[in-house]
């Protein structure tokens, strides 16, 4: 199965949540942690509601349908996607996580997903030149990028994922990259 290119950020409930949604689709995944949604969480999801869209992919249970209900009261246009409850069983566990790849494809494609196109503006090359990976000051200065430009923080990997789904361009890359060489000058 060819994995979804998706647009809109998709927003789940945990890492397990995350693991199955990118066993079928390729987007921006936003976790919420449960039921006490941190502050910068609530912050990316508003940026990407504004830029990209969501996608609200909860467990189809109650804690899942709170979070949904939650989400829905600051972003009522945001879409829904629903993995049905048997598809979403395995054992006495009811999750995003127990779907398939081809049945949680399919309840993304149900949401009306928008597919993304192109090819991606920044690569991990650019990562390591700009010394936000690989070197043991790059956790610090790609905090320091995601607080900038209001994309949070996150590994090498997610940073990029991030970078490329907010279509971050470079002018806007290399002016938060300067601001944060002129504080490690002054520092």
């Amino acid at each position: 199965m060819e994995k979804l290119r998706i647009n809109e950020a998709i927003v789940v409930e945990g890492r397990d949540d995350t693991a199955a949604v990118k066993q079928a689709a390729e987007a921006l995944i936003i976790e919420t942690h449960g039921f006490g949604i941190k502050r910068e969480t609530w912050a990316l999801m508003e940026r990407a509601y504004e830029e990209k869209g969501l996608i609200v992919f909860t467990d189809p249970d109650y804690s899942g349908e709170e979070i949904r209900r939650k989400i829905r009261e600051k972003f009522p246009e945001a879409k829904h996607a629903y993995l049905n409850r048997s598809k979403a069983t395995k054992k006495d566990d009811i999750g995003i996580e127990n779907g398939k790849p081809e049945d949680i494809a399919e309840a993304l494609l149900k949401a009306h997903c928008v597919f993304s196109r192109g090819e991606a503006e920044f690569k991990p090359e650019d990562l390591v030149e700009f010394g936000l990976t690989g070197f043991p000051d790059s956790r610090d200065k790609r905090q320091q990028l995601g607080d900038i430009l209001g994309i949070g923080y996150g590994n090498g990997k997610a940073l990029l994922q991030k970078l490329n789904s907010f279509n971050i361009s470079r002018e806007d890359f290399y002016e938060a990259l300067r601001t944060i060489n002129h504080k490690s000058n002054k520092g």
